[in-house]
């Protein structure tokens, strides 16, 4: 280990390939006092072996830097003489939190969790930021109806999507969409077009990638205001004028039981409790009172998130195989969303169940997260996992004869999917319980003269 108060400090991050990229980019990339040795990788598959390329890591990494996985973490901060681990990932019970800083510690290394101050960038345009205290609480459907406010108010809007980067990390460094042919074009996966589908149908242009400085640098070529669409429930990457937060009904108690979730939770200007045409009266109230002791300055206000399914006569007295959202079954740990509330409300006499019949990926997938049987979440990291999920659903459909499928992620999946039997949507969009409260509270933004404040002052209002 480095004693030396002049040695340079050895750096590990531990990421998802998101927050780990950016927490470099930000803080660590051109300084020399400090020298990352790797990375490691967990919850997102196939990223462990790579490199994060020299081109993105800049002159101290003319071999680019290492990513490895999290399993050989207490091997690898030993054998590097690490000095210090950056913990840079999310949607993690805060128990689970401090298990890997044990093992980090044990080890001999110090255990770092950035700041959101210390993390996030500036824009010159005004920053409304969407984030939330789980993922699959409803962030992308309320950037969705953010943007529609927005352009009510004749602002040209530009969404930018927390990163999702599994290709090419070199090539992906800053993506703009505005078409499909663009998500075809950077050879998108099912977990990347889940995110920047919707917003190019709501007529958005969405930016994406590693690089978010020269991200936001593009965006505010073309944007009068720049919505921050959050992933998982991390922490923004810019330092947001409004911060908006969703908490979910349907997992009370996980507000402050999560990080960084809790973190957003306690900087929230504007809290949105969702999905309460879904939750129960007394899981709701109990939201609201954690809320409010946490943050009290906070505006809080309620919204439905309604489901319709595209075509109800596909659904009502059959049995289907509802598909939903990978991530929200995964580490949102969910079991069940969209897809099965709108089968339900659509007369589905069965919601068929997948497991026994899921095909390579898949059936590593269930077992990772049994919660997500019964259900079939769409994964789609690579190539080889879509064929996967295409294959899962034949074997299911010729196993139980199950009539349809109904799809619960945000995109259309017939693109992307071949199969045998009627394949429909069920979509969702935000409510207000008092309509008007998010467009009160961009008016109150857009209002103000464009100077940002510091992070303190962000935080305390």
């Amino acid at each position: 280990m480095s004693t030396d108060g002049n040695a340079v400090r050895k750096v590990i991050i531990l990421g998802a390939a998101g927050r780990d990229f950016h927490n470099f980019n930000v803080v660590f990339r051109g300084d020399p006092r400090h020298r990352v040795v790797a990375f490691t990788a967990t919850q997102i598959p196939d990223i462990d072996g790579r490199t994060y390329p020299p081109e993105l890591a800049g002159d101290l990494y003319p071999a680019g830097i290492p990513i490895v996985e999290e399993d050989e973490l207490t091997d690898l901060i030993r054998r590097e003489k690490a000095d210090v681990a950056v913990f840079a990932y999310s949607d993690m019970p805060h128990e689970q939190v401090m298990h890997v800083a044990s093992r980090c510690i044990a080890a001999g290394a110090d255990f770092w969790l950035q700041s959101a101050r210390s993390t996030m960038l500036r824009s010159s345009r005004p920053v409304i930021a969407v984030t939330a205290v789980r993922t699959g609480v409803g962030k992308s459907q309320t950037t969705r109806y953010l943007s529609r406010i927005l352009r009510d108010l004749d602002q040209t809007v530009v969404a930018i999507r927390h990163p999702m980067p599994y290709g090419n990390l070199a090539a992906q460094a800053c993506q703009r969409f505005e078409t499909y042919a663009d998500l075809d074009r950077h050879e998108t996966t099912i977990e990347e077009r889940e995110e920047y589908e919707p917003h190019i149908d709501n007529g958005s242009v969405v930016f994406a990638g590693v690089d978010y400085e020269q991200i936001i640098r593009a965006a505010e070529q073309e944007a009068d205001v720049v919505l921050w669409d959050g992933g998982n429930n991390d922490l923004p990457f810019y330092q947001p004028d409004l911060h908006i937060v969703l908490v979910d009904p349907l997992r009370p108690g996980h507000e402050d039981s999560y990080h960084p979730g809790e973190a957003n939770l306690l900087m929230a200007h504007v809290v949105v409790i969702n999905k309460c045409d879904s939750a129960r009266p007394e899981d709701i109230e109990a939201v609201e009172r954690t809320v409010r002791r946490l943050n009290p300055r906070a505006t809080v206000l309620r919204a439905d998130s309604p489901v319709t399914v595209d075509d109800v006569g596909v659904v009502a007295g059959k049995r289907v195989i509802c598909i939903e959202d990978g991530p929200t079954l995964t580490h949102g740990s969910m079991s069940y969303g969209a897809a099965v509330v709108g089968a339900r409300a659509a007369g589905a006499e069965e919601i068929v169940d997948p497991s026994p019949y899921a095909v390579g990926s898949l059936a590593y997938t269930y077992a990772k997260y049994p919660n997500a049987e019964g259900i079939l979440p769409a994964m789609g990291y690579g190539e080889a996992q879509v064929r996967d999920l295409e294959a899962t659903i034949e074997a299911t459909i010729a196993a139980t004869g199950a009539d349809a499928v109904v799809s619960g992620t945000p995109i259309d999946l017939g693109r992307i999917l071949s199969v045998s039997k009627p394949l429909v949507r069920a979509r969702y969009e935000l409510r207000e319980h008092t309509p008007g409260g998010l467009e009160a509270a961009v008016r109150e933004v857009l209002s103000r003269p464009l100077t940002v404040g510091s992070q303190t002052e962000v935080a305390a209002h």
